[in-house]
């Protein structure tokens, strides 16, 4: 999708290397203590503890009703919040969403840091308009979400040192956490994950004359577009009877190995 994520080659986020990624879990009190604001500027207190605080910085003149967008939707805190309640990081995660010119969204494991960009968020809003979407601002926010959960796997991934195999291997196993994410919030996050799946599908069609990126380390989009669809028919497929087709019978066995996997991966951080 049109929200990057760019990596350079030691691992790090930035506009050295390729690309990050196309823009592209609860206790009571949550929106109070789980997610921390932290002001741009000053010397504001330090969250104790661990776990993902939230940043906002003052964006770029042309990047203002993007910036409005998300503090007024708050796609950011929700998720934020919902990741708080289900697992615990040992150490702080910043969530900054910041003018990125063009860098685009990532996690940087240096500096144990996701950058959201506002520069990103028209371009992903125009792919919704442009396809006749009734509600763009809502889709962008569930893509929103979405992404979220893709950079905090990265996070866990790092957090837990997984040992996989090589750069595709964790962009896809941070794709499943984000599946395992969503599906837990039952028919509304099965909503956003076919959401972000139909942003993926928008975002191949937009160039179709565009071939694989080889310094891309992430499944083209329309084989992550698929990847989330089989996630929410094998893990609700009552729920989607339109979802049925035949090449996606092996879609109950993938989701529970995807589930099972990440739980087993993710037993010492849970709450």
């Amino acid at each position: 999708m049109t929200l990057r994520e760019l990596r350079g080659a030691d691992g790090a986020t930035g506009a050295a290397g390729g690309r990050r990624r196309p823009v592209r879990a609860a206790r009571t009190a949550w929106a109070a203590a789980a997610v921390l604001l932290l002001p741009v500027t000053g010397c504001a207190a330090q969250p104790p503890g661990g776990g993902f605080v939230l940043r906002y910085e003052q964006p770029a003149p042309a990047d203002r009703d993007s910036s409005r967008f998300l503090k007024d939707r708050a796609p950011a805190e929700s998720t934020l919040a919902d990741l708080e309640a289900y697992v615990a990081l040992p150490y702080r995660v910043t969530v900054t969403a910041r003018s990125c010119a063009g860098e685009g969204t990532g996690y940087d494991p240096a500096r144990h840091r996701i950058e959201l960009c506002y520069d990103d968020l028209a371009e992903e809003r125009a792919l919704f308009r442009q396809a006749g979407s009734r509600d763009p601002d809502g889709d962008l926010a569930e893509v929103v979400r979405e992404t979220l959960l893709h950079e905090a796997g990265h996070a866990l991934v790092d957090a837990l040192d997984l040992p996989l195999d090589g750069d595709r291997a964790e962009e896809d196993a941070a794709d499943r956490f984000a599946q395992l994410m969503l599906v837990r919030g039952g028919p509304e996050g099965e909503h956003a994950l076919l959401t972000a799946a139909r942003g993926y599908e928008l975002d191949a069609a937009a160039d179709p004359a565009r071939g694989p990126d080889p310094s891309d380390e992430h499944a083209p989009p329309a084989v992550r577009a698929e990847s989330h669809r089989c996630a929410v028919h094998g893990a609700a497929p009552a729920r989607h009877p339109d979802l049925a087709t035949p090449a996606r019978a092996h879609c109950a066995t993938t989701w529970a190995r995807t589930q099972a996997t990440w739980t087993r991966d993710l037993s010492p951080l849970l709450r």
